[in-house]
């Protein structure tokens, strides 16, 4: 009779700790932790492009157009607190809280996966448009990092429509911010003015879409 409750508690028992246990490591997030390269208190922006010829993380600038490395670092860890090796790149991507950075298809996941200590990086060019400045936060299979502000990483882009297509609507939009009142969106080389050197930029990104 022992031997019957015992066997009975345990076929009860066993299915809501396996469940609990899954259950405590579906959001990542709450247990990994991200760092930007660039370690001081002002913001960074990096342009970005649909076809991915826009500027690196490792390359981006400062709002007065000093250039910057802004590699992203994520550590992976499950609920146990151990790193999580191999974890595929596509399902870690960035996103901006406002929606204005608006992604190709896996345009802003993670530059490799994990590695066997659950690191990854994103310093490559993203493959984007559109304009945010409300930061990003990383997304670990659509769950955002959790007890962590949004990194103060903003975006622009020649795509000013967000439509993923550089053409001539983002022209006509560029030249009513370059002939009208200072616009962050069309401040591709982010110097704090809209010059020629926005100019070049934007005709060069002309026809740029994602791949």
């Amino acid at each position: 009779m022992k031997i019957l409750v015992w066997l009975s508690l345990m076929l009860v028992t066993a299915p809501l700790v396996a469940t609990g246990q899954t259950t405590g490591c579906w959001d990542l997030g709450e247990y990994s932790s991200a760092t930007m390269a660039y370690s001081g208190s002002d913001a960074v922006s990096v342009m970005v492009l649909p076809d991915g010829t826009g500027d690196s993380l490792a390359a981006a600038r400062l709002l007065d157009g000093t250039v910057v490395d802004a590699t992203i670092t994520l550590v992976l860890n499950d609920c146990w607190g151990v790193p999580i090796a191999s974890f595929p790149s596509e399902d870690l991507w960035l996103e901006s809280p406002d929606g204005g950075l608006v992604s190709c298809p896996g345009g802003t996941i993670a530059d490799a996966n994990t590695n066997a200590e659950g690191i990854t990086v994103w310093q490559a060019p993203l493959r984007a448009g559109g304009q945010s400045e409300a930061g990003c936060v990383i997304m670990i299979n659509g769950m955002s990092l959790l007890y962590a502000a949004p990194l103060d990483v903003r975006f622009n882009s020649p795509d000013l429509n967000g439509d993923l297509v550089v053409n001539l609507i983002d022209v006509a939009l560029f030249g009513g911010d370059f002939y009208g009142t200072y616009q962050v969106r069309s401040d591709f080389s982010r110097d704090g003015v809209l010059s020629l050197s926005d100019v070049v930029l934007m005709a060069l990104a002309v026809g740029s879409a994602c791949p």
